[in-house]
């Protein structure tokens, strides 16, 4: 009996999208009890993007997509496949990967959401990847989409600063190991802890008020979590892999906070110099942030064909991961 050829899951290309309203610190600090100086010392954040009123989250992940497909040189017809990662989707239902497979006017892919906050960008590459490697999908299109501006509680000091809105996409070819080279998704570690789900949260939804509800996090507790379980993520899909810390080429994880990002790098003993920091411009854009980071590097000339990328996020439920692909 022959097995199958188990197919590679190769990123085509890359897109993004972020929309043109900018906040800067100056400007919330018009409104709300803050100042520049302060949002920068704990979060390393200096603006961030919010979506126009008429702007729904499918509008971002369509321009993100398409975006991508340009830099793949790929046809929307070709792709069977589309997973958006939101944790702030247009509608209850449906979803918003199939609105926003409307709007790119596909009518061949099988279209759905996941949810995984802030690591929702990796459990979406790990769905794909394995619809991929077990031949049910050829190529497809992972969007983390979010308009995080709207659960935002404007009274709330806590929170109210770390957010902004924006859009990543790539697109996943399945290739043969003979024609993908050494490039493609290596892994992806994610592991949930549902006993957690209390330090950071929406105080809303359908189910429980009728409502989306606003963020509410306790700060402290997140960041003690965040740099210990993504530290032990990374070191666990190294271990796995049988890569070493220097054979990475580049860190690009979620962007949440500076310090969690800097904290856990130097417990990995990664350079600064291999770090892919987007906070400061896009503030913590949720499952968007890693394809938006992803995407700034590569236009910025940094990340090249070949490179290994250790990618790593951590959202509520809690929810967390890493992922190791080769870029």
């Amino acid at each position: 009996m022959t097995h199958p050829v188990q197919w590679r899951s190769v990123i085509a290309g890359v897109g993004g999208y972020l929309p043109h309203r900018v906040l800067t610190n100056d400007d919330l600090a018009k409104v709300v009890d803050t100042s520049h100086e302060w949002i920068v010392e704990r979060t390393g954040i200096h603006q961030r993007h919010f979506a126009a009123e008429n702007e729904l989250t499918s509008h971002l992940c369509a321009k993100a997509a398409e975006c991508a497909l340009k830099n793949a040189e790929k046809d929307i017809n070709e792709i069977d496949l589309i997973i958006v990662a939101t944790a702030s989707p247009d509608l209850t239902f449906p979803s918003t990967a199939a609105l926003t497979q409307k709007l790119l006017k596909n009518s061949k892919a099988l279209a759905f959401d996941v949810a995984g906050v802030c690591a929702g960008f990796l459990l979406a590459l790990q769905v794909a990847d394995n619809f991929i490697r077990l031949g049910q999908a050829k190529t497809a299109l992972v969007i983390g989409g979010e308009t995080f501006s709207r659960l935002i509680d404007m009274e709330d000091r806590r929170t109210n600063v770390l957010f902004g809105d924006g859009a990543g996409a790539v697109v996943l070819e399945g290739m043969s190991p003979e024609k993908a080279g050494n490039r493609g998704i290596l892994g992806v570690h994610l592991q949930t802890e549902g006993q957690l789900s209390d330090i950071l949260y929406t105080d809303g939804g359908p189910s429980s008020t009728g409502h989306a509800g606003k963020i509410r996090m306790s700060g402290q507790e997140v960041y003690k979590h965040a740099v210990t379980k993504l530290t032990d993520s990374a070191v666990k899909i190294l271990a796995k892999y049988n890569i070493t810390i220097n054979d990475i080429d580049w860190f690009i994880p979620h962007q949440a906070n500076v310090r969690i990002i800097e904290s856990v790098a130097q417990r990995l003993n990664l350079p600064r110099e291999k770090i892919v920091v987007t906070v400061d411009k896009h503030a913590n854009t949720s499952a968007a942030s890693i394809p938006l980071a992803l995407w700034t590097a590569i236009q910025e000339g940094r990340v090249k064909p070949g490179d290994l990328i250790l990618h790593e996020g951590i959202g509520g439920g809690l929810i967390w991961g890493s992922a190791l692909v080769r870029y």
